[in-house]
């Protein structure tokens, strides 16, 4: 039996003020795990880079090094950057974590892919 991931946005706001990233609470809390006990000062930050099979790939790393332009937002302890350069291709997005008896990892909902690769880590 699945059980469903209720999902609770977090809104990271843009520069103009319109939504552009909603991260559910099963996403806070895994990112919360991965961050671990020692989280003070750091963040994750989500980003895109060239690559992958359709052209854009999402990228998720620990930062400890935040820029006044960074969008960031925090919750419960939990502290999420998206760079100024990234925010277009992730406005709209909805990022989730999903568990399964396979697999289990981050899902990207993102709206202005107009295609993305069988695994679901590139887009375009």
């Amino acid at each position: 039996m699945t059980e469903t991931t209720q999902r609770v946005p977090v809104t990271i706001p843009s520069r103009t003020g319109a939504d552009s990233l909603t991260v559910t609470d099963a996403a806070i809390s895994r990112i919360a795990a991965s961050l671990g006990p020692d989280a003070e000062g750091k963040a994750l930050r989500i980003g895109v880079k060239p690559g992958g099979c359709s052209g854009l790939s999402y990228t998720m790393y620990v930062e400890d090094e935040i820029a006044a332009s960074d969008t960031t937002i925090e919750r419960d302890g939990v502290r999420i950057v998206v760079g100024q350069t990234a925010m277009p291709y992730l406005k709209g997005t909805t990022l989730d974590y999903e568990e399964g008896l396979m697999e289990s990892g981050f899902v990207f909902d993102n709206p202005n892919a107009s295609s993305s690769c069988g695994c679901g880590n590139s887009f375009n």
